[in-house]
């Protein structure tokens, strides 16, 4: 939207204007740049993990129970950071690749420096919940904490961005998704304590980085009764013009 102000800019020329619920920050250039840098990341990722995946395997699942998450046990706290990356086997690490891409991506498009930031947050909650709330004795590792943050982040962007575009993301991907919410429910096997924790680490990161707008200055009802003063002079008998304090 654009609105045309002859006290603006100089010589009258139009600014631009941000509406309350526009369609969202930068150009459409600016957006699809952030897009194909989104979709390139997240390709990238996915190659990793399988990379990871194919070494893991190899040597029978070793890095996953050296490096995942054992609840409540400080030598392994620095393993949320590792822990998405690990899984149990092949059809774990396919049912995750899927739902990562198609999140990660979503969640990416707009920003991916603001794309890292949601990243590690949700890495951080999906862990820490993982490491303090599951059953001792056992290991957790997968990205599905990961992905829930991502579906977090997707559902709530829009409405904290105030982007109706995203909004309408949001909700179709909630109703698509929807059979996800079943794995937040307990199920043995099933780190849904993780899940849990980024699905709240994402929607936290909706409105930790959401857009933040500056406010409108709001006009001086005393600019147009302006005046300039000047100081009055004063002439002493038989001397000079002075001015007065």
């Amino acid at each position: 939207m654009v609105s045309t102000s002859g006290s603006g800019a100089s010589g009258g020329q139009p600014t631009a204007s941000r509406g309350r619920w526009d369609l969202g920050t930068g150009d459409a250039e600016s957006v699809l740049a952030e897009a194909r840098k989104a979709f390139f990341v997240m390709a990238g990722v996915l190659v990793v993990l399988w990379i990871i995946q194919i070494v893991n395997w190899a040597d029978h699942y070793q890095l996953t129970l050296n490096y995942g998450i054992r609840p409540r046990d400080i030598s392994s706290l620095p393993n949320v950071f590792s822990a998405p990356f690990l899984h149990f086997s092949w059809a774990h690490i396919e049912g995750n690749s899927g739902p990562l891409f198609i999140f990660g991506f979503l969640a990416a498009y707009r920003g991916v420096k603001k794309f890292v930031y949601v990243t590690i947050l949700v890495v951080l909650t999906s862990g820490l919940t993982a490491w303090i709330a599951e059953p001792a004795h056992t290991v957790g590792a997968g990205a599905s904490g990961v992905v829930f943050g991502y579906f977090g982040y997707v559902m709530v962007r829009g409405f904290f961005d105030r982007h109706p575009i995203d909004m309408i993301i949001g909700a179709i991907m909630a109703l698509c998704f929807a059979y996800q919410f079943t794995v937040l429910l307990p199920h043995a096997g099933i780190g849904w304590q993780a899940h849990i924790g980024g699905l709240a680490g994402g929607v936290a990161a909706g409105w930790i980085f959401r857009d933040r707008r500056p406010k409108a200055a709001k006009p001086d009802p005393a600019a147009g009764t302006a005046r300039l003063n000047f100081p009055s002079t004063t002439r002493g008998p038989g001397g000079p013009a002075s001015s007065a304090p």
